[in-house]
């Protein structure tokens, strides 16, 4: 059998590529819509991927099953979870007729060349969330080796069951979807304990609250030392405390990744192929409409940027900050270095936004303000001047941190908004004041300053952030 791993570092995602190597057929579950890298393992390692199976309708991306759908594999989703959860593109193929669907329901088997699948139902994390149990039959197992988890189990953590009511906006679902992941981990606990668990994410997903960062574990190590699966020792009730706690607020665009991939993401065939602009070439283009994604470090961006640009360097935020402040009908304008391009517009398409059109490297930005191009600067202050503005009447002070961070401490007469939901929470930041920005060390807050920006709030950086104010003044 042949297992290969491939992980996408900035959302913290992995997809499985499972083949048997005697009839050159795989299988890969949880696919980005970006396959073509999927495709070039497979011949890199010598099988034909067949088939590809999601163990559910994804919050955090767009799922790739559909575009190998489009290319002739067969595709395996959950038929378990109710009307509303399940696979609503099967007869949407592009030109006419239906896709290579099987939808199945807990208990059911297929086969990739020798190698036997069983989907188990496990819901919780979402309703139709499926697990599948993998057994190499052509190696003379006659017990799985592994089970493919996604987001239910995880190393260290399980996945939250808080997303349909926080992020897709069903109330009152959370608490019936705790107990119905204290119910799967139940069942978790009755697989033999050497069996390999091989989850869908990792350390810095926002699917958990505690994820770890090792790739794979065994379900004897997770029922030992995973905290979520050990709060189910006190049963239903403390489990559903346990696990609703402290998760995170969930980023804006999660709602609509949840609504495309059951209905269908539009079919992304290659991708997109950004214009490339001199710094004079840009400087002649109208950006009235467009939007301008800025990838350069801070003291690039703060110092002279183009109007209305967002700063979003290519890191662990990336995602976030681009789903949660731009729409997928606006044309993009990347600012980018050539060796960042393409993964730029990797992240990008994988929570559908297709619309990059032009791209500069960050070297030509004073070539188009040469070339007669606005650019325009971000304030940022330190602490000391931080101090003697919040108590003024005309300043509103944001901090876009965590909830839990914020309890623990905050500038005096904070709201508290998460960057990750500021697009949708608006309504209550003023236009009329001056807005001043923390989180903890800068970085969440110079990002929502460049979004206030570009909505048109006199918005402020506060450098370095809670890290600066407790080392300042102690903690508030």
């Amino acid at each position: 059998m042949l297992l290969r791993l491939i992980y996408d570092d900035v959302l913290a995602q992995a997809a499985y590529l499972i083949g048997c190597q005697r009839t050159g057929e795989a299988v890969i579950f949880d696919p980005e819509r970006d396959i073509d890298r999927y495709l070039t393992l497979a011949r890199k390692e010598g099988v034909r991927i067949v088939a590809a199976a999601e163990t559910h309708i994804h919050a955090d991306f767009l799922s790739g099953v559909r575009e190998f759908a489009e290319l002739g594999a067969r595709a395996f989703v959950s038929g378990e979870g109710g009307a509303d959860w399940n696979c609503r593109w099967k007869d949407k193929k592009s030109g006419e007729g239906r896709y290579d669907v099987v939808e199945l329901r807990h208990g059911a088997t297929f086969r990739i060349g020798n190698i036997e699948i069983k989907a188990l139902h496990t819901p919780g994390h979402t309703p139709e969330h499926m697990s599948y149990l993998v057994t190499d039959r052509g190696g003379h197992a006659d017990e799985p080796m592994g089970v493919v988890t996604g987001d239910f189990v995880f190393v260290g953590d399980v996945g939250r069951p808080d997303l349909l009511e926080t992020a897709a906006g069903v109330a009152g679902v959370k608490e019936p979807s705790a107990k119905a992941l204290f119910a799967s981990v139940g069942e978790f606990l009755k697989l033999p304990e050497y069996m390999q668990v091989w989850p869908a994410h990792g350390a810095g997903s926002a699917c958990g609250k505690a994820l770890g960062a090792v790739p794979q574990s065994t379900v004897g190590y997770e029922k030992r030392f995973n905290p979520s699966i050990r709060a189910a020792d006190g049963g239903e009730a403390a489990f559903v405390r346990a696990i609703l706690a402290g998760q995170p607020e969930p980023p804006t665009y999660f709602a609509r990744m949840k609504r495309e991939n059951r209905d269908g993401p539009a079919v992304l065939g290659r991708l997109p192929s950004p214009q490339a602009l001199s710094g004079d070439e840009l400087a002649k283009r109208d950006l009235a409409g467009k939007v301008v994604v800025d990838t350069r470090p801070w003291a690039s961006f703060k110092a002279g940027h183009l109007p209305g640009a967002i700063f979003a360097p290519i890191d662990s935020m990336f995602i976030n900050v681009v789903g949660g402040y731009i729409d997928p009908q606006q044309e993009i304008v990347l600012i980018a270095a050539s060796d960042k391009l393409e993964q730029a517009v990797r992240l990008l398409v994988r929570i559908g936004l297709d619309r990059v059109t032009a791209a500069i490297d960050p070297s030509q930005v004073e070539a188009y303000a040469r070339a007669g191009g606005e650019l325009v600067t971000t304030p940022e202050i330190d602490v000391r001047e931080a101090a003697r503005k919040v108590n003024d009447p005309q300043t509103f002070v944001l901090d876009v941190r965590g909830e839990g961070e914020f309890a623990e401490g905050h500038l005096p007469g904070a709201t508290n908004i998460a960057y990750t939901r500021l697009s949708a929470e608006l309504a209550k930041v003023p236009k009329d004041k001056q807005i001043i920005v923390n989180c903890k060390a800068g970085g969440r807050s110079a990002r929502a300053v460049s979004y206030l920006q570009r909505l048109g709030y006199h918005a402020t950086n506060i450098e370095g952030g809670w890290m600066a104010w407790e080392q300042a003044h102690g903690a508030g």
